[in-house]
């Protein structure tokens, strides 16, 4: 019987048949994945616009002038076989490789950053769940009515945890939170000196920060110790006093405020929220405005972000307050609801003159440390600080039993330890031995803060660093206390009283419970999950799931930002290639990954601007040129730099008035410091003249800043370098896939040309690898800004390749003029180029329909809610209209169910201008519909409740309902109520 051969191995297969390696090719790419329409839709979309191909619409849609020469090329450091398309499964292989190299120790760093427990059924339910993360800011709150709720349990936690009356939905990092505190101060105390005070006690990134922001905003800053600093009259317009301070120590800071109050001076209080957890309010002893992060409040270190950092002050200041603030008000039919309360203030309305120009702040992380303080309740929070808090205290012990001594007499979480005999480098070799990382102080002392993941195995490993001992039964006792009354926190700075007494913190603390009230809260919130979201200059694409899952790995997760660079190398391969793919995405030979916002990106790129005329003696150069139809953010980040603004005129069709530009230049030359553009113009239109624009800036000695809102527009087919720009921002949670969270967390990273390399922005602790000869301050408390989220356009540019990148581009091209092509037969399409075209977004006129038919702009909007979809951006850049901008990533049957809600919406007004339906009793007029008006057992409307809830016959399948009628802002504003308190009595 003839004996059969062995079979061959798989390996010696591709040996002896290398021609079958074709056939490897990954079957899980992801470019058709992300890109919606077909290769098939495509071609028939085409037709519809009445273009032979993408490459002869991208000829009519954009000059060729700005076109790239060749192709955008990206290395591929990983070695997987060239940078073509890759597979989702190898990709993810790729980064988990990268992340291999990053190493987790036990952090007790401190300063600002701790580590923390994400209960699983937020990690799972919130941070890692779609319904949370994709959803967009809340303007249309009709359909954010969970999430504002969510924003508003954080709000309450912060005035509780403060003692002060009102506190805003979330801020970036707890450095800018100080220096939008300081603003504060200078528009409340506007007859002191231009001076704010800061306390050496102040964490080092917070600090150096504020010194940032007071450089731009020509603010002296005084640095040193409050209890000795003499007050005098109208010196100052705040002061910064740290509670606890950076070493740990409490102080009794009544003396000090009532001191600073008798000057005219602000207290501000930067404080740690699970500190006071077991502290006394900073407002009893005086703060007026109190500032810090919810980090440790469930949200990963992460390496620096993203966190919720918070403000709070007196009711008083709340018109002065930064950033995102939400209140309760009424729908048309009183019902209670939630929306974003005097939006006045904000730089989408205020501009020049906001407050702030915070745009995208960190919701989804302040709805997890919400969410964190909902789950466990005023009671587990006191049980988690007393554990930190004793812990600390056996610790302390220990260690001077072993005769070292504790310099700070008071402390929460934090000890300064000096070793005796001086023989600190002996504890750190001990200390890398067991892989912990402890703070190194100037002089020699070593910093040690406990947070809630320590264990009692943790205790012994920390006091054996330092030659002490402690039993492990004595660290199990200390580790399980649930209560203290510890003399490390003197008598007069122990909270009293009871805290967190509203329902929302005690009613769900069974897992059963909790993940219902998630649920609940999500099921009021539309998000990309129901549908496309066509907001213009927001770019709502898909946010990938194998983009997302790095996001919580640990070597990615859990790493201090302050850790040696040593342990996140991994981290830092992926910082440069990222840094590397961006520069060659936009032409640039310097990118900073810092900013860690869009707004943190146009100040630090204006920082930059700023330090390079001051570095060639030209600091005088201080007037920005901005175009009447800029983002809101751009005239507020020009004055939180500092500068000027001088507005430029827009033509009648949108585009920059060259004749009023090259005026303005001539008029301010010699102190034109810069022009901030947007390209493709806000209007949606590649301006052909964009060169020009730059020729005249440039000629008057100002350098030019590009917006990089509408970048998803260049991506592959032109890039900012190359037109002539020396800036450009970036919003990682646009164009680059990061996701919009609700209103953050977002990223803004910078790109700069050769000659302002040298400006990029440093830090105090951790110095960035890209960080420039003669670097602006600190932009971020974080090095490298929200630096946990990066992976998610590392993994969306590494999956998608230049090729794909490129085709992103067409396609989003494509789709907007596929729907302008379908809707100008309905609507006046604004706004296009000499061949009818338009970019990644286009502009549809409704200003007619007021007088035609009595129908507003924001009828269309809470019509389309009805119809299953977010309303697209309203009333910008011009009032009474719409901008769509529907993305690559939707499909053709999409963006047509789109077309057709706004049709029918076109019919029902045309029923409304016939006199078939009255002016002021119409589906518009009464829209959105819930589910209790629909089913309600009046309805006294001279149409159906069909036509009410079901206009269109894809709702039959699926129908999103809004959780409440519209919702009545005027009236908010009047009777502001800002917190879950006022709830019970506000119904």
């Amino acid at each position: 019987m003839p004996t059969s051969a062995a079979p061959r191995s798989p390996a010696d297969a591709m040996t002896r048949s290398p021609q079958s390696l074709a056939s490897l090719a990954p079957t899980d790419t992801f470019v058709r994945r992300h890109v919606g329409p077909s290769p098939a839709e495509v071609e028939r979309m085409l037709v519809e616009v009445n273009a032979s191909s993408l490459s002869a619409l991208m000829d009519e849609a954009m000059p060729k002038f700005i076109r790239v020469k060749s192709p955008i090329t990206m290395d591929d450091p990983t070695n997987t076989g060239g940078f073509a398309e890759r597979g989702e499964a190898e990709t993810i292989a790729a980064l988990r490789a990268l992340a291999s190299r990053n190493q987790v120790w036990r952090s007790y760093i401190g300063m600002g950053y701790h580590g923390t427990i994400t209960p699983g059924v937020i990690a799972r339910n919130v941070l890692e769940n779609p319904g949370w993360y994709t959803a967009y800011t809340p303007y249309q709150a009709e359909v954010a009515q969970g999430r504002l709720e969510a924003l508003l349990t954080f709000q309450t936690l912060i005035t509780e945890l403060t003692g002060l009356a009102v506190a805003g939905a979330s801020l970036l990092d707890e450095g800018t939170a100080a220096a939008e505190a300081m603003t504060m101060c200078v528009g409340i105390v506007p007859a002191a000196k231009r001076a704010f005070f800061v306390d050496t006690a102040c964490h080092p990134q917070t600090v150096a920060v504020l010194m940032t922001r007071a450089e731009g905003q020509g603010v002296r800053l005084d640095i040193g110790c409050p209890e000795s600093a003499a007050f005098a009259a109208g010196d100052y317009c705040g002061a910064l006093l740290a509670y606890p301070a950076t070493d740990g120590s409490l102080r009794d800071l009544r003396a000090t405020a009532e001191r600073i109050h008798a000057s005219g001076a602000q207290v501000v209080c930067v404080t740690d929220p699970m500190a006071l957890v077991l502290l006394a309010p900073p407002a009893s002893w005086g703060a007026d405005i109190v500032v810090g992060t919810t980090q440790r409040f469930g949200v990963p270190m992460g390496l620096g972000g993203p966190h919720a950092a918070f403000i709070a002050t007196k009711q008083d200041h709340v018109r002065r307050m930064p950033g995102r603030l939400i209140g309760i008000s009424r729908d048309v039919n009183g019902n209670p609801a939630y929306r974003m309360a005097i939006q006045t203030r904000e730089q989408h309305i205020k501009r020049d003159r906001a407050t702030s120009n915070i745009c995208t702040a960190q919701v989804l992380l302040a709805v997890m440390a919400g969410m964190y303080a909902t789950y466990h309740g005023p009671e587990g929070l006191r049980s988690i600080a007393a554990r930190i808090h004793t812990a600390t205290s056996a610790l302390a012990a220990s260690l001077r039993a072993a005769g070292h001594t504790i310099v700070n007499d008071t402390w929460f979480d934090t000890l300064r330890v000096k070793v005796k005999g001086g023989a600190s480098a002996s504890v750190l070799t001990a200390a890398t031995v067991k892989q912990i990382n402890f703070r190194e102080f100037a002089d020699d002392t070593i910093g040690i803060t406990l947070d809630e993941t320590v264990l009692p195995a943790d205790v012994v490993d920390i006091a054996a660093c330092f030659g002490a001992t402690i039993d492990a039964g004595s660290a199990r006792c200390c580790c399980s206390a649930t209560s203290c009354a510890s003399e490390a926190i003197p008598a007069p700075l122990r909270r009293s009283g009871a805290m967190l007494q509203q329902p929302v913190f005690n009613a769900y603390h069974s897992e059963s419970e909790f993940l219902r009230y998630i649920k609940r809260l999500e099921s009021k919130d539309l998000s990309l999950c129901h549908s496309m979201i066509p907001l213009g200059s927001c770019t709502m694409k898909l946010n990938a799931t194998s983009e997302m899952v790095p996001v919580s790995w640990n070597e990615f997760a859990n790493i201090h930002p302050f850790a040696p660079a040593s342990q996140w190398q991994g981290s830092m391969s992926m910082f440069t290639q990222l840094e590397s793919w961006l520069g060659e995405i936009t032409g640039f030979a310097g990118v900073s990954l810092q900013p860690n916002a869009g707004s943190q990106g146009e100040y630090a790129g204006l920082m930059v601007i700023r330090a390079y005329h001051a570095h060639r003696g030209e600091s005088h150069r201080d007037v920005c040129l901005i175009p009447e139809s800029a983002h809101g953010t751009n005239p507020a980040s020009a004055v939180v730099a500092g500068l000027r603004v001088v507005a430029v005129k827009c033509t009648h069709d949108g585009e920059i008035d060259r004749a009023d530009l090259r005026a303005r230049a001539a008029e301010h030359a010699k102190d034109l410091s810069c022009v901030m553009v947007t390209y493709p113009s806000t209007h949606g239109v590649f301006e052909e003249t964009i060169r020009e624009v730059c020729d005249i800036v440039h000629g008057a000695g100002g350098q030019v800043y590009m917006d990089g809102a509408n970048m998803n527009a260049q991506v592959g087919l032109t890039r900012p370098g190359d037109v002539g720009a020396d800036v450009c921002h970036l919003n990682l949670h646009k164009t680059f896939c990061i996701p919009h969270g609700g209103g953050g967390p977002g990223m803004g990273p910078i790109g700069v040309a050769k000659h302002l390399v040298d400006f990029l922005p440093g830090h105090p602790v951790v110095r960035p690898a890209n960080a420039g000869r003669f670097a602006i301050g600190p932009v971020s408390a974080a090095p490298y800004g929200s630096a946990s989220i990066l992976p998610i356009s590392w993994m969306y540019i590494s999956m998608m390749g230049g090729a794909g990148l490129t085709r992103a581009t067409e396609v989003a091209i494509l789709n907007a003029n596929y729907m302008a092509c379908r809707l100008k037969g309905h609507y006046p399409v604004k706004y296009v180029n000499a061949h009818g075209r338009c970019a990644h977004e286009f502009i549809i006129d409704c200003n007619g329909f007021e007088k035609s038919a009595g129908v507003k702009v924001d009828d269309i909007a809470k019509r389309l809610m009805d119809y299953g979809f977010h309303a697209p951006t309203m009333s910008w850049p011009e009032p009474g209209m719409l901008m769509i901008e529907p993305t690559e990533s939707e499909s053709q049957p999409e963006l047509d169910r789109l077309c057709e809600a706004l049709i029918s919406i076109r019919g029902e007004i045309a029923s409304i201008e016939t006199g078939q339906l009255p002016r002021d009793n119409n589906p518009l007029k009464h829209a959105p519909h819930t589910a209790a008006v629909v089913c309600g057992s009046a309805w006294d409307r001279p149409y159906s409740r069909e036509q009410a809830a079901y206009p269109a016959a894809w709702l039959r399948d699926f129908k999103f309902w809004p959780a409440v009628s519209r919702v009545d802002n005027p009236f908010g504003d009047r009777n502001l109520v800002c917190t879950c308190e006022s709830v019970r009595a506000y119904a």
